[in-house]
């Protein structure tokens, strides 16, 4: 099959990607296993900040390794234990971490609990670009929030922002979007409420002082200001939750779950969000997505020969919305060609 690898990440996982035109197939899948074709994936940050954490990382992952944990593709095989799902089936999520194989590959084994069946009427590339974004946004406000809650969003137009403005509106929140000039027509559109530029503000963190203590729920994806957190009790109600999403690094939010207010920390819940696959959030998002209520914003669609050019733009962190890999051509698969017996 063709697949993008690496065995190393010196330099950056994309200077180490070679296309192999004759890579390894995956393994037979087994019990709840699903064998996939995949027909286009999406990027996400930890695409490349997981295999660049080191040796450790990719000696759990394996090498060589095809990278891309989201994606859509059609059953082509399922285990003895995924039988409810027929091969042929269109279906759309995303590994629960990086594989050695990956989606930026022509096959892919994934578990039916990481899955969710593509509603009729929802394009291929826009169901690859839900998975994990679509998922972190869902988790980082369901449980949290009810009808009628203010919620705050650093970092409306990127790739988790697009979907918690999206997710929050349908459940019936106030949104205020934290985003740059250029963006904020996006994040309106999107359903945003209200909209900060942060590249006129001086003091972000000072503005939403400023306001008062106003909101019940915020959702970083950014990671700066620095100071957001710490100086939050003065715009989170008590009760509020400060949830962060990636960007920031390993250290700080250590510091910040560690830190007690008493000796100047942070005086509101901080929680870092850690993805998981739900197949109901997933059923979910592909209903609001055939409804018309969610859509998908795609900053760009690369071809597959093309996934450098794609990592390149994702790193850059100038992405608005979804980075978008086509890989297969959509036909059923012949089994015998693929090496695997009915």
């Amino acid at each position: 099959m063709k697949a993008w690898l690496y065995s190393s990440t010196s330099g950056g996982l994309e200077n180490n990607l070679q296309l192999d035109k004759t890579a390894r197939t995956p393994p037979v899948p087994q019990g709840s296993q699903i064998l996939v074709h995949v027909l286009a994936a999406s990027l996400n940050p930890a695409d490349f900040k997981v295999p660049e954490l080191g040796l450790p990382a990719r000696l759990y992952i394996g090498t060589p390794a095809s990278p891309g944990m989201d994606f859509c593709g059609r059953v082509v095989k399922a285990g003895t234990l995924a039988q409810h799902i027929p091969e042929g089936q269109l279906v759309f999520g995303s590994a629960a971490r990086p594989l050695k194989f990956g989606s930026l590959a022509e096959y892919m084994i994934v578990s039916t609990d990481q899955v969710a069946v593509v509603p009729e009427g929802v394009d291929i590339e826009s169901a690859a670009a839900v998975g994990i974004a679509g998922q972190t946004a869902f988790q980082s406000l369901e449980g949290y929030v009810q009808a009628g809650d203010k919620v705050l969003i650093n970092g409306g137009s990127g790739g988790c922002g697009i979907f918690a403005i999206q997710i929050a509106k349908q459940m019936g929140c106030h949104v205020t979007a934290v985003c740059s000039t250029r963006n904020m027509e996006l994040c309106l559109r999107l359903g945003a409420d209200e909209v900060i530029d942060y590249t006129k503000e001086k003091d972000l963190t000072g503005t939403l002082v400023a306001r008062g203590t106003i909101f019940d729920h915020i959702l970083d994806h950014v990671g700066t200001p620095a100071d957001m957190y710490y100086q939050c009790h003065r715009f989170l109600k008590e009760g509020g939750v400060f949830i962060q999403v990636g960007s920031s690094t390993i250290v700080t939010q250590a510091g910040r779950l560690a830190w007690p207010s008493f000796l100047g920390g942070g005086r509101r819940r901080y929680v870092v969000l850690m993805y998981k696959p739900c197949p109901r959030q997933l059923h979910q998002l592909g209903e609001w997505m055939q409804e018309g209520s969610v859509t998908v914003q795609k900053d760009s669609v690369f071809e597959f020969e093309e996934v450098v050019k794609a990592f390149a733009k994702l790193r850059s962190g100038r992405a608005r919305g979804k980075i978008v890999v086509r890989v297969g051509k959509d036909q059923r698969n012949n089994l015998e060609s693929f090496g695997i017996g009915m």
